[in-house]
């Protein structure tokens, strides 16, 4: 197995890419360029070596069996609980509810602790969300008739810190926002955050999607009430996301789904519930993948968090100076690489994002196009569409330089002078 640890950054790109085994396949004849990692990221074959071993040695259902295999089973699914507490410090192992994704562990806020709410009462969003941090409000505001507030961004694309300060408000019951934009990378200032919103006796839901597989973040320190995540995005396993919450919230919240582990007694026509985080886990869940997760944070504490994002900001701001370079390039986000994370939105004028990113593919770098599941941002900017480049510890320079080729190849491929 190849090195980590050997350059600057704390970590060698190129000997990382060869415990991911689909970075080794050619893509029309090409090497794969892989820079939609804000989608999902690809998977390290300790990863893979885990779920074989999973279903191999160890399958069977949580929770309930006293027999081997069943007992094995379920301290690797509490092993995977463990391992992320202590990987963004949430203040005990119950405060973390495993769900599907990030997306799920936002809907469980907003039916849960939203269900405390009542007409007139004030949920404060902003205009960069991800839908998962808008559809989930709008379905509330829908059913309780609640009202949706939302922080506008700046001309670069950073939340405007002074609208925020006027639309918070006594009337403000939850605050959602993303700890960092799937568009404009921009990184916002949730522990400044954090306590404005307590100031007002409001709750802080922070969508950690972004910043969590690119950032050290401690939760305690955070000041948040609620953080989600997925592992998909974190070189783990689709499937599988998190909710870290404060246990005092968690124990004031009801569950949202019924049966299977989430009770502790049942008759006829009644139930009480289970502990937390049990309560808010019904059914069978993602047991191979859970298992297999702690592979991946293995890996990402090896490199340590400090240095994957010194290599992700050192890279996204030759990034940007390679692109800007162009000449052509309409870039949204902010343009100092300490405000945003890996990852760049941007356009050609005179190509259409998907065009472009069709040939990107056909060079063998994968890009992603469309509105990135941020539809209001998208008005916002004024765009239907943009292309994204977002990095991950596997990319390097050569990458990047790779993506510009593509990009001037692109112009030549439709004429454009």
């Amino acid at each position: 197995m190849a090195p980590i640890a050997s350059s600057a950054a704390g970590f060698d790109p190129r000997a990382l890419r060869t415990r991911f085994p689909i970075l080794d396949r050619k893509v029309h004849g090409h090497r794969l360029v892989y820079l939609d990692n804000a989608a999902t990221t690809q998977k390290p074959a300790a990863l893979l070596d885990a779920l074989r071993s999973y279903y191999s040695n160890s399958n069977a259902n949580v929770h309930r069996g006293v027999h081997t295999l069943a007992e094995e089973a379920t301290g690797l699914y509490e092993a995977c609980r463990g391992r992320v507490a202590r990987f963004v410090n949430a203040p005990e192992e119950r405060a973390v509810v495993i769900t599907r994704n990030a997306t799920d562990a936002i809907n469980l806020v907003a039916r849960s602790w939203g269900a405390t709410l009542s007409t007139g009462d004030e949920v404060l969003l902003s205009e960069m969300e991800h839908h998962s941090n808008l559809v989930p409000w709008i379905m509330l505001a829908r059913e309780r008739g609640v009202v949706l507030r939302h922080v506008p961004i700046t001309a670069d694309g950073q939340l405007d810190m002074a609208a925020f300060a006027s639309l918070l408000s006594r009337r403000t019951r939850i605050v959602a926002l993303t700890a960092m934009s799937n568009v404009l990378g921009t990184i916002n200032p949730i522990a400044e955050i954090a306590e404005a919103v307590h100031g007002v006796g409001a709750v802080l839901a922070v969508d950690g999607a972004q910043s969590v597989p690119h950032l050290p973040v401690d939760f305690q320190a955070l000041g948040a009430d609620f953080l989600a995540f997925s592992a998909h995005k974190m070189y783990g396993p689709t499937g599988v996301g998190f909710l870290v919450a404060k246990p005092e919230l968690l124990e004031r919240m009801e569950p949202v789904a019924g049966g299977g582990e989430m009770i502790r007694e049942v008759r006829l026509d009644w139930a009480s519930w289970n502990d937390i985080p049990h309560k808010f886990e019904a059914g069978t869940p993602n047991i191979a993948d859970a298992a297999a997760f702690p592979a991946a944070l293995d890996m990402l504490e090896d490199i340590g968090m400090a240095s994957v994002r010194s290599h992700e900001r050192e890279l996204v701001g030759y990034a940007l100076d390679r692109l800007l370079g162009l000449g052509w390039l309409e870039i949204h986000g902010p343009l100092d690489p300490d405000r945003r994370g890996g990852l760049i939105s941007f356009v050609d004028p005179e190509i259409h994002p998907h065009d472009l990113a069709q040939v990107l593919d056909t060079l063998g770098i994968a890009v992603r196009a469309g509105h990135h599941c941020a539809q209001p941002l998208m008005r916002r900017l004024g765009v239907a569409a943009t292309a994204r480049a977002s990095f991950g510890l596997y990319n390097d320079r050569d990458d990047v330089d790779a993506l510009v080729d593509g990009l001037v190849a692109a112009r030549k491929y439709f004429g454009v002078a």
